[in-house]
């Protein structure tokens, strides 16, 4: 069975690394990880982005389920690729598994970054904006994707010291894929 291992980690300085690192996991448990590094792109080509989603398309085509890094990137929030590559997922109907290394909820990570007040029962920002808050680690139509098309978002009681190498929460989702693909 294939995993499409998407996240913010293909930005990572040793991000071919990590890749390896989380495919041999995969391996470990009966899986192949299908990482978006592994596609042969040339970034010099002049449509080098366009061949960047494509390649990443066709992988999760030939996936049987997701494992989403939604760990935050550059702000409050899950990085926008993964949110999309996640939602593509569940829209084809395949298992989605996906953890945070940060499992603060969504409002008070917003806090960290902005200055947020309560305004008439509600959280808002500098800009008068609501803040979700329903007490989840993100955003709700990834937390509700995750629950009715695979297993609940996956965070550690404590947060890493390195988010971005610690796999624990990683592994914990490749054992529940395992679980669920692979015949017992």
């Amino acid at each position: 069975m294939k995993i499409y291992l998407a996240g913010p980690d293909v930005f990572l300085p040793d991000a071919v690394e990590i890749g390896r690192r989380k495919a041999e996991i995969c391996e470990r448990f009966g899986l192949t990880g299908l990482y978006p590094l592994d596609n042969e792109i040339d970034l010099t080509a002049p449509d080098a982005s366009r061949q960047i989603f494509c390649g990443n398309e066709a992988m999760m085509d030939a996936a049987d389920a997701i494992i989403a890094n939604l760990t935050p990137f550059r702000g409050a929030g899950a990085d926008p690729g993964t949110v999309y590559e996640l939602g593509y997922m569940a829209g084809r109907r395949k298992l989605c598994l996906a953890y945070s290394n940060d499992g603060a909820t969504y409002a008070d990570r917003v806090g960290r970054f902005v200055d947020v007040t309560s305004e008439d029962g509600r959280l808002v920002d500098a800009q008068g904006l609501t803040v979700e808050d329903f007490g989840l680690v993100d955003n709700l139509m990834m937390i509700y994707a995750l629950e009715l098309h695979g297993c609940p978002l996956v965070t550690p009681a404590t947060m890493p010291i390195d988010v971005w190498h610690d796999l624990a929460a990683f592994e914990a989702c490749v054992r529940m894929a395992a679980a669920r693909l692979i015949a017992p």
